[in-house]
């Protein structure tokens, strides 16, 4: 069983940055692909940007060139890194492994609890 930890949220004003990280409590290869999805209050949960092992990333066009997902193999963490954030970016986000259901049966679908984001205007 593998344990996914965000840390990183907290309240900014808009226009500021965050960075957010999560850490994976071993290596495995269900952490090939990792992704950030967010939920606000009253919406699904959306998928914003995803890393694929070999080091390609994805972005939502709501987030597109303001976020930077990233990653550290050697100490299993993945981080998105959020710029010009703005009050409608307020949301939880979570960390989430095999995004694009790569392994079958939810083998490695693991997420984190989620950390607050808070954008004031």
């Amino acid at each position: 069983q593998i344990q996914l930890a965000e840390s990183g949220g907290g309240l900014v004003q808009a226009g500021g940055s965050l960075r957010l990280s999560c850490a994976a409590s071993a290596g495995t290869i269900c952490l090939s692909d990792m992704a950030w999805h967010r939920q606000a209050p009253g919406k699904e949960r959306e998928l914003i940007a995803y890393i694929l092992s070999g080091g390609s990333t994805h972005y939502a066009d709501s987030v597109k060139g303001r976020f930077t997902i990233s990653r550290d193999n050697a100490t299993n963490m993945v981080y998105l890194q959020m710029n010009s954030l703005r009050p409608e970016d307020t949301a939880v986000y979570y960390c989430n492994s095999d995004p694009l259901a790569t392994w079958p049966q939810g083998l490695c679908d693991y997420w984190g609890q989620g950390t607050q984001v808070t954008v004031s205007s």
